[in-house]
């Protein structure tokens, strides 16, 4: 499974990115896509993830980005988004999106890509 994470950028305060993560391979058994960050210096932290199977999909976020973050999928095209409204500048980070591989039992990573939110 590969996965290729882009759409980063610099943006000002309470403007919007939309991330997107192209994953290709062997998808079957994936059953999770999800968005993590790591700010410099810092833990690398959960942000959003869906699940795959429906069609819409369930969703959960970290507190910090309820309300602003939203993350989709589309099948048809193996890529999972990440729409960031009112982007403020402690969302800047090295975004990363994952997969969740039921069987075997794996995670897979893209490349970051990097978001800064200037003030």
């Amino acid at each position: 499974v590969q996965l290729q994470a882009f759409g980063g950028g610099l943006v000002q305060t309470g403007g919007s990115l939309r991330l997107s993560c192209a994953v290709s391979g062997s998808t079957a058994s994936i059953n999770r896509f999800n968005w993590y960050r790591q700010a410099p210096g810092k833990q690398r932290d959960f942000v959003a993830g869906i699940s795959s199977g429906g069609s819409g999909g369930r969703t959960n976020y970290a507190d910090s980005v309820k309300g602003r973050f939203t993350i989709s999928r589309d099948n048809a095209k193996n890529t999972v988004y990440l729409q960031m409204n009112s982007l403020k500048p402690e969302d800047t980070a090295v975004y990363y999106c994952r997969v969740d591989q039921l069987w075997p039992a794996k995670n897979y990573w893209g490349h970051g890509t990097l978001v800064t939110v200037s003030s």
